[in-house]
């Protein structure tokens, strides 16, 4: 199939973010999945506040931390990178009071559409214009401070129907 998307071979350096980036997918996943099944909409928002904390924020930390420093000043990628974060972190402290169906799908759409970015856009960049050294100095920072995925999330409101 001419139209089939390929996965992206990606950089031992940057692997960690794109595991990472694997998990946001299917984050956004559940989210619409939770819509489609009729999980209330405050098991979502909970649960969307909950990923929040324990998986994107630091995730942006380190992206805001780590990468961006290592490109131009004011680089259009690193601008929409940041502008999309500032979009993101506004939509998951908007659900602090309620949820609705709209946001959670924005928040989801704009969370994958942000992901296939970095991915094919970012990184890309920066696998192409950063010495090797520099791709060393980003994973040992990434080793230093990882991201461990929490687990702990019980209820898969995604895989069940609700009446």
């Amino acid at each position: 199939m001419a139209d089939e998307i390929k996965p992206i071979k990606r950089s031992v350096q940057l692997a960690p973010l794109s595991r990472e980036h694997h998990e946001g997918l299917l984050f956004a996943w559940k989210i619409k999945q939770g819509i489609e099944n009729r999980t209330p909409l405050d098991v979502i928002r909970k649960y969307a506040l909950w990923y929040w904390k324990h998986h994107i924020k630091p995730h942006f930390y380190q992206e805001e931390k780590i990468l961006a420093p290592l490109m131009p000043a004011g680089h259009p990628l690193v601008l929409k990178m940041l502008e999309e974060h500032d979009h993101i972190r506004e939509l998951v402290l908007g659900l602090d009071d309620v949820a609705d169906k709209r946001n959670l799908t924005i928040l989801a759409d704009l969370l994958n559409h942000h992901i296939r970015f970095e991915e094919r856009e970012l990184f890309a960049w920066l696998e192409k214009n950063l010495a090797t050294e520099q791709l060393e100095a980003i994973y040992k920072q990434l080793e230093k401070n990882p991201v461990h995925f929490d687990e702990s999330w019980k209820e898969e409101f995604w895989t069940k129907k609700q009446n």
